[in-house]
Parts: C-alpha cells; structure tokens; sequence
C-alpha cells in the first residue's frame, strides 16, 4: 500500500473531495515527508509548515461546511523562490534581494491557491535563476536524490527535487531556457512548458519590466511525477489574469487531427552529436508511440542551429542592457564564471543587428509552423547528453560553450515559444533519461497525450527512488 506523500495530485483531490483523507491528512504526510528527507537535499528552502496547516485546516472546515471546492482542494505543492508569494522575500538566489518581502501574489500562485492547493514551502533556485545547476550562496547546493554527483538540474532543481522525493505532489517552476524540462529530465520527472501566453507571470516586486526577449521565452509551469497530474496542474494555472497582457484565453483541448498523427524523431538537429544513451531514449520514444498508432518518422525539424544562435545572441544582448551591471554587482564569483562564460559563446549584437536578428524570429517560427503542419509532434532529446555532473559549468569558457551546444534543442523550443513536455524513458546507470516532445502552439494537449503513452509503457520512475532501487 502506498503512503499518501506518494500520491499524485489527481489522487490526492480525489481522495480528499470523497472524504477517504482530510485535506490535513494530506498536508501533514508531505510534511512530514519533507521534514526526513528535505535536508538530504536542500530542495525546500523555506518552510511553510505551520501556514500549510493552517490551510489545511481551513480546507477542511469548508468541505464540512458543503461549499463548493477547487480542483486541488487541499493538494500540498511548492513554489520557486523566484515568483512572489504574500509574506515572502523573492530572493532569486540572491542574498541582496532577500529583504525585499512581497504583498502581493504572483498569478501562479493566487490561481494556485485559489483552485485549493496548499502551499508547503518554497523552492531552491541557482543566483538569476540563470543556470542548469541549482547553489546559491544565499540557500546552498541541492542536490539530485538519484545521486547527488548530477545535477538535479536547473533553474527548476529545488523544485524537481522536491517533487521527486514526495514533497508535495506537484512543484511550480518556470522555463526560460529549459528551467522546467532539464530539472524534470534530471530527476526523471514529468512537466510540460507551455506555449507563451498559457500561463499568466507577473511578479509585483519587480522594480521594471523584463528584457523583451524574456517576455519572449519565459514561461510558468508544474513539474509532477505522472503526466495526469502535470495536466491537471497547467488547468488551474492558466486561468485568467489580467496583470499579464501576453496571456491568452486559448482551449486548453485543441481539435482532433484525423488519421494518424505524425511525429518527427530527430535525434541531432542541431548537428550536434547525441549520447548514445540519450539516442536509445529517443529510439525508445518512438517505438513506444509507433506501437500506440502515432506515425513516426526519422527527420530533423528546420534551421534548428539558427534558432539556438538567435536565443543565445539575443538572450545575452538583453542580459547585457537590461540585467549585466545588476547581476556582476549582486553575483557570486561562481556565478560570474557562469555569465562570462555565456557571453564568451554568444554573439551579442549592436542595435541595428538586435532589431534585425529580433525581426527574423519570425521567418524562424513560420519555418517550424509550415513542418509542424505535416508532423504535428516532434520528440527530441532534452539535453544531447545525460544529466550533467555537478557544477559542470564551472570548468571555463570553453566547457560552458559546448555545454550550450548540448543543449540546444532544450532552448530552441523557448525561442520558439511552442509547447514541449518532458518525459522519462527508463534508468540509465541509475540515473532517469528521457525525452521532450514539442507541439504546435497551444497543444499542449497532444504533447501531454504522447507523454501519456511513453508513461503508461515505462512506468512511473519515481515508485523506484522510493523502493531505494535506482
């Protein structure tokens, strides 16, 4: 029989809305989860204990009470360091930024809340929220509960690790460059980065606006250990919210393609070599959907390397006006390395060849739109390789470039601002592998649905981090 901090978030609403656990029950499982094993890893950072009972509490005397309930009443979740919550600092890793508390809620967390979930703690981010490895010299290192030498990932690690562990059963996180994706696949877990416009954002302590490219590219999501609950969660984040002019009130089921739906397997696309671990996940993915009655087929999508050095160039032009000065004043010297070292491997551009190279996206996303006309899915790899060891990018500039070019596909999709869950495949030397699958704007749905099938053939990864099996 399975402990109730194992539960996924469609069980756990389940069992609370039919009386089999109180809403209490659910919260003091993950608690008390959370209190054994958070410090093996230092995902949760701050702890909510007392103001997640309370909640509990509350829930439960309003379900007794006969009104109406949310979709995740009484679900205990967490939520990243880096989107505001009434109370909390939103440090973003930085201890300069930790005195800073916020009065008002970001949308994923009012929608959160208000949809019933409760939330118990918050979640480690590296400085910036700008690397694949989650430390920080203001909350530490996490590490990946598979094995503490790899990364759990990042920026999303605390919350990938978190979830994976059974604290909570769903983790907020948000993707820019593949903060969502990469901690999942790290930790063998399921998310979904929604299309742009999905999920409203809007963090009220923000003294300006993001640089243009970010509105571009970030996006808010769960991370979850199965893929019904990763779907149920990006439900209740999307509703409306009227701080965020990008969001847009699109279906969130899409129409159905006839016939066969056709999926593209490209294990290279941007001509950089893959793994042969990650090629076997992607072998594997294709398969397991070819057997479900998808139609796959062996072909690159388009111009994928001119994507990666577009979100690479423009990324770090923003990052040069808008963010360098405040991030080389309040950055550790870790950190620093890092930045320099993506500056070194990106081709910033002056004015005239930023609005050139801006203008441009859109003969980019009308050559992905035009092939995924033909192959509404696309499986990729997430990272060309596997989980990368700890602290990788603190080997120099010549490492932190390569690293990059491993994970190209990872970013190209936030470039493109299209839809992409993650998913895993199996355990490889003990450690999850996996794959993305990249849909058409807005369907999410269909890439949900195959990571659907890929799950319902291997399996839920984490059943056996829990059984101590890895």
């Amino acid at each position: 029989m399975t402990e109730i901090w194992q539960w996924g978030v469609v069980k756990t609403a389940r069992a609370i809305r039919g009386g089999k656990i109180s809403a209490r029950d659910a919260v003091d499982a993950a608690l008390s989860r959370m209190a054994a094993v958070n410090d093996t890893v230092n995902a949760v950072t701050v702890d909510l204990s007392d103001q997640a009972r309370a909640a509990a509490d509350h829930a439960d005397v309003t379900q007794a009470s006969g009104v109406g309930t949310g979709p995740l009443h009484g679900v205990p979740v967490t939520i990243k360091e880096n989107i505001d919550q009434v109370g909390h600092s939103t440090p973003n890793g930085i201890p300069a930024l930790n005195d800073i508390i916020a009065t008002e809620d970001s949308p994923v967390v009012t929608n959160l809340q208000e949809a019933g979930a409760v939330i118990i703690g918050r979640t480690n981010t590296p400085e910036f929220s700008y690397r694949w490895f989650t430390d920080n010299p203001l909350r530490g290192k996490t590490l990946n509960p598979w094995n503490k030498d790899v990364t759990p990932g990042g920026s999303s690690g605390g919350a990938s690790s978190a979830v994976a562990l059974g604290i909570g059963a769903m983790a907020h996180g948000n993707d820019l460059g593949g903060s969502l994706r990469y901690p999942a696949y790290a930790c063998g877990m399921a998310t979904i980065r929604p299309s742009l416009g999905r999920v409203a954002a809007y963090n009220p302590t923000a003294l300006e606006e993001r640089p243009p490219l970010l509105q571009l590219m970030s996006v808010q999501g769960p991370i979850a250990r199965e893929v019904k609950d990763v779907r149920l969660s990006l439900e209740v984040m999307a509703k409306y919210d009227p701080r965020d002019p990008w969001q847009t009130p699109a279906p969130m089921e899409g129409s159905r393609v006839h016939g066969p739906i056709r999926v593209a397997l490209t294990k290279e696309p941007a001509g950089v070599p893959c793994h042969p671990d990650v090629a076997n996940a992607i072998d594997d993915a294709g398969q397991i959907l070819a057997a479900a009655g998808y139609e796959v087929e062996v072909i690159d999508p388009p111009l994928v390397a001119e994507i990666v050095e577009a979100w690479r160039s423009l990324l770090m032009t923003d990052t040069r006006v808008m963010s360098e000065a405040t991030m080389r004043g309040m950055g550790s010297e870790d950190f620093i390395r890092v930045l320099d070292g993506y500056m070194a491997a990106s081709n910033t551009r002056d004015l005239e060849g930023y609005v050139r190279a801006v203008a441009d996206r859109t003969r980019l996303l009308r050559a992905w739109s035009v092939f995924m006309d033909d192959y509404p899915l696309v499986v990729a790899p997430v990272s060309q390789v596997p989980p990368l060891p700890q602290d990788e990018d603190q080997k120099g500039n010549e490492r932190i470039r390569q690293m990059l070019d491993e994970q190209s596909m990872l970013y190209a999709v936030n470039m493109l601002g299209l839809p992409a869950a993650a998913v895993p495949t199996g355990l490889n030397n003990g450690v999850p592998m996996g794959v993305q699958i990249i849909g058409r704007r807005f369907r999410e749905d269909m890439c949900l649905d195959a990571a659907q099938v890929i799950e319902n053939s291997v399996g839920v990864l984490a059943e056996h981090l829990w059984a101590g099996t890895p």
